[in-house]
């Protein structure tokens, strides 16, 4: 046979320039993800941005307020204490499982691959619930706002369609991008309920400060079960940190250190803000106030208190803080989706990593698609982008997520049965079984007020509580039907 001609100098130049721009070692190696960029600062900014402080503080507190009185601050730090007590047994199992599939690993070497499985699809419907949502809340939002400063009306579904694209982009760009745009958004978003804050604080509020707030005779009501559903919930996608495990400096050390700052961050600053916000109107007529007008409490605390501009930013920030938070979902949704591809459950192509991003970027571009069919079937059917896009679409994705906080806390002691480790009995028994009994209780008080989430019909809520439960199963039963049809991919799922 002929021998193949070596290449030429210009050749090798040429493929030793392409290796060197993409980070490979050689042409033929495929990409991975961006190793060793993210710190634990980068980290917390992904899921602090996810629970979206903003939003959360000005268009849900209000109701906890109206519904818990001047007690819901306590709700709120209750609720941090039982995910801080979570985190102590889900970092401890993150050192010794490094996989990228986070929640569905973990649950998969400590319950059984079926349980995995289903919790790999339970995840996949979760996140993706929590995000396109929120594209609802993203349109509307945008409304308020339009209207507030301009007086103009702008149809949702156009700005729906542009956060689409432009949460896409954010996604394909590299990690490190998505990392300081998220700085500087969650930075605009605290910074304006900080500013509030002083505001209060240098006025003395509306009749003097007043700790009334933490009183046991104000927590220990029957409307503190209300304000914890409405708290677990706002804590949503802090867990994220064990996704970014691959990209993470030093992961043994940054992921446990951002969990727990993002636990304590979020608890206190939901606490403060809420206390904050009462003592703005009173603790007399701040219920009253927040059962009137909860959309606008926060506006009017900080025009009193601050000016008008403020409550204008505030309008402004409300909407970048949604833009945060679905970036940051997005990001999640593709890194778990790449896990499945590198699993064999999800099509290999999902796993494309870009040469030059690094970003799974097919991934991207299908979740991206799916929240476009989604947005535009619930706008064909005349729904409403809040009160259905929003709160029918989110309410699962809630649960489903609280579901695998539960079975995560749940799976950490079998885990730590099964191998030699240096980890003590408060980390692998105690605060996993305290975790699992809170989860539970959480999940709980949720799906017995989901009436407040949803303002649904009852049929509608059996339907939005009967998904997680739902998709768990189905998930069983994929897992019956990998062991039978592909055994190998069942034998290396979650390993």
């Amino acid at each position: 046979m002929p021998e193949t001609p070596s290449k030429t100098k210009t050749e090798t130049k040429t493929e030793t320039k392409t290796a060197t721009k993409t980070g490979n070692a050689a042409p033929s190696t495929p990409p991975g993800l961006r190793t060793g960029t993210l710190g634990t600062s980068d980290i917390a900014f992904f899921v602090i941005s996810a629970a979206a402080p903003l939003t959360v503080m000005a268009g849900v507190a209000p109701i906890a307020i109206s519904l818990g009185g001047v007690g819901a601050p306590a709700g709120y730090l209750l609720a941090g204490i039982t995910l801080a007590v979570f985190a102590v047994g889900f970092t401890a199992m993150s050192r010794h499982v490094t996989g990228g599939g986070a929640f569905y690993s973990y649950i998969a070497q400590g319950l059984g691959k079926p349980a995995g499985i289903g919790a790999a699809l339970l995840a996949m419907v979760g996140y993706n619930g929590m995000e396109i949502g929120v594209y609802g809340l993203l349109g509307s939002a945008t409304q308020d706002t339009v209207h507030a400063l301009f007086g103009a009306d702008v149809p949702w579904l156009p700005v729906s369609l542009v956060g689409l694209v432009l949460i896409w982009y954010g996604g394909f760009r590299s990690i490190d991008f998505g990392a300081k745009l998220l700085g500087v958004l969650l930075v605009a978003e605290t910074g304006i309920l900080i500013l509030l804050a002083g505001g209060v604080l240098l006025k003395g509020g509306a009749h003097g400060l007043s700790l009334a707030s933490f009183a046991p005779g104000n927590v220990l009501v029957p409307g503190t079960a209300a304000v914890l559903a409405f708290a677990f919930a706002a804590f949503t996608g802090f867990e994220s940190t064990v996704i970014y495990r691959r990209e993470a400096r030093d992961p043994d050390r940054t992921v446990p250190r951002a969990t727990y700052i993002a636990v304590a961050f979020l608890g206190l600053f939901y606490a403060f803000t809420v206390w904050i916000a009462i003592q703005s109107f009173g603790d007399a007529a701040v219920v009253r106030a927040a059962g009137d007008d909860p959309a606008n409490l926060f506006f009017t605390a900080i025009t009193t208190f601050v000016g008008g501009w403020a409550a204008d930013l505030m309008h402004v920030f409300i909407v970048t803080s949604v833009i945060a938070s679905l970036l940051a979902f997005h990001n999640a949704i593709n890194r778990y989706a790449l896990a499945l591809a590198d699993e064999g459950v999800l099509p290999r192509a999902v796993a494309r990593i870009h040469p030059k991003h690094r970003s799974p970027y097919v991934a991207g571009l299908a979740q991206t698609v799916l929240g476009t069919v989604v947005v535009l079937g619930f706008w064909a059917a005349g729904a409403d982008p809040y009160d259905q896009l929003l709160l029918w679409v989110n309410t699962p994705g809630m649960l489903g997520l609280m579901a695998l906080q539960l079975l995560a806390a749940l799976a950490v002691p079998f885990f730590f049965r099964r191998i030699t480790h240096q980890e003590g009995v408060v980390r692998t028994v105690v605060a996993p079984v305290a975790a699992t009994l809170l989860l539970a209780v959480a999940i709980g008080l949720v799906a017995t007020h989901v009436d407040l989430f949803t303002g649904a019909s009852p049929l509608v809520n059996w339907i939005l509580l009967a998904v997680a439960p739902a998709v768990f199963v189905l998930g069983l039963g994929l897992a019956w039907r990998l062991r039978r049809s592909r055994p190998a991919t069942y034998e290396r799922f979650g390993q």
